[in-house]
């Protein structure tokens, strides 16, 4: 299917669902919470069965921007202050993205799907890291939706690696400290050359971003619900990027500003 065949159908899917075909996000950001209150509310022993039906909430969000031919999907799915939990979890966890991982490939093929990941991904265990980077390399000539992974990710530990680099430069004289940008620290975080997020996404009812994109946010829409991760489905996306469409979005300007615009 060539591109002007694809935008015809993802501008058919965008009203079909109710949505402003003109005004969609081309990043949403997810932070996937409430795996472990779901599994207990559902009277499971473990947290762990949560995380797994988490993934499949992960396939409904994935084949639903894939659908509307969003750009980017990135979702906190592990992060740095996760290895603090208890073994086991961390343990389950990891069998869980290995497992997400062989089963999902052909899931994101169909959808032409290019997963991606952030973060510090050399702590994953070995057999992790060598299943992830295979789909990664298996998916890399896919041009639709991006979907990235963060995984053993913090924003705080990223930027201090990103201002690591930028001193280094300035250290051996190629930089001036009053020549450093914005840009600057950008191109060296983990999600450099990737656009930043429109909207944030949480689930669970909580309002915080948990160390979570800090940069990269600045500007974003926040949307909150109380639905627990395993139960979001692609209503809740369309929900989501319906609420995104009635804001304005000023970027530090006025509404006036806009309106002359």
């Amino acid at each position: 299917m060539n591109a002007v065949a694809n935008s015809k159908v993802y501008i058919a899917k965008r009203l079909e669902v109710g949505l402003d075909p003109s005004n969609m996000p081309n990043h949403i950001a997810v932070i996937m919470d409430g795996n472990g209150r779901w599994a207990k509310k559902q009277g499971f022993m473990t947290r762990v069965r949560g995380h797994e039906v988490g993934v499949e909430a992960l396939r409904r969000i994935t084949t639903a921007c894939a659908e509307l031919g969003l750009g980017y999907l990135t979702v906190y799915a592990f992060s740095t202050e996760n290895w603090n939990r208890p073994k086991a979890e961390v343990d389950g966890l990891m069998n869980i993205l290995m497992n997400a991982l062989e089963k999902e490939l052909p899931v994101l093929q169909k959808n032409n799907v290019r997963l991606n990941a952030i973060g510090n991904i050399d702590s994953l265990p070995a057999k992790a890291n060598k299943k992830l980077i295979s789909v990664i390399n298996a998916t890399s000539s896919n041009d639709g939706l991006t979907l990235t992974l963060a995984l053993s990710y913090g924003s705080q530990d990223e930027m201090v690696q990103a201002i690591r680099k930028v001193a280094k430069q300035v250290a051996a004289g190629d930089l001036s400290p009053e020549s450093i940008t914005e840009e600057h620290i950008e191109q060296h975080l983990f999600t450099a050359g990737m656009p930043h997020p429109d909207l944030l996404v949480r689930t669970s009812g909580e309002q915080r971003i948990s160390n979570y994109l800090l940069w990269q946010l600045a500007y974003a829409e926040f949307y909150f619900t109380p639905v627990l991760w395993p139960d979001f489905d692609a209503e809740g996306l369309y929900e989501a990027i319906a609420t995104f469409q009635k804001r304005e979005r000023r970027f530090g300007q006025t509404s006036e500003q806009l309106t002359v615009k």
